[in-house]
């Protein structure tokens, strides 16, 4: 299950900081010679993070490992529950990134499913490739959900997207999912900026006076952290 890196691969900046910089950071997108636009409405973003059962993403991740993937299911919006929305191999090699995407077209819910009935409803909407990982990540770890903003450049080249509002709920040794229970964490923002590797010179002019600094950060390893 090692993937090789595809054409359209593609690098991030991250950049983390107090929530109390998000208007200095978009006071900057607003100013930037890249002509930054909105891309899409703000949206929640939920995500239910799927691990091997002796964490192999989480422990990949620490390790700094050059070629790692981890498994989320992703939808969108206010609903808590899983709606219909895709499940995402995210796959990193090196410096670059890219997703495998399997659309789940049914809500994998009904009112007081386990983990072992939404795991099937997903299960059985996904092809063979995506079973074989859903297979190899068996373990519902974190549900996390944030807000999202999408900013693209004039050129089209360059997102960039700003996250706040983070909560994390601890699905560990239970049946069923927990959608209320929240860790607590810190009150932060995450800006990344996304490019072509090919666009690496120009992704780097355009990050020139960001007011936060750069920063290695993955939501699955510090909502881990956050509910152990």
């Amino acid at each position: 299950m090692a993937p090789t890196v595809p054409r359209d691969a593609r690098r991030e900046i991250k950049f983390v900081a107090r929530r109390g910089y998000i208007e200095p950071v978009r006071d900057w997108l607003r100013h930037n010679s890249a002509l930054f636009r909105t891309a899409y409405p703000s949206r929640t973003v939920n995500n239910i993070y799927f691990d091997t059962y002796d964490y192999e993403a989480y422990n990949a991740n620490l390790s700094g490992a050059s070629a790692r993937s981890k498994v989320r299911y992703r939808w969108y919006g206010e609903e808590t529950v899983p709606q219909a929305g895709k499940l995402e191999i995210k796959h990193k090699r090196n410096i670059f990134g890219w997703k495998t995407l399997y659309p789940i077209s049914m809500a994998p819910w009904e009112e007081g499913c386990s983990w072992t009935k939404i795991k099937q409803l997903i299960r059985d909407q996904l092809p063979l490739e995506g079973r074989l990982w859903f297979e190899h990540y068996p373990l519902p770890v974190i549900i996390n959900r944030y807000e999202r903003e999408y900013f693209l450049s004039g050129d089209g080249l360059v997102r960039v997207t700003i996250d706040q509002n983070q909560s994390i709920f601890d699905q560990r040794r239970k049946s069923g999912p927990n959608f209320t229970l929240a860790a607590p964490l810190p009150d932060i923002i995450v800006v990344e900026i996304k490019f072509h590797h090919s666009d690496r010179e120009r992704a780097a002019r355009i990050a020139q006076g960001i007011p936060i600094r750069a920063s290695a950060y993955s939501k699955y390893v510090n909502g881990v952290r956050a509910v152990s």
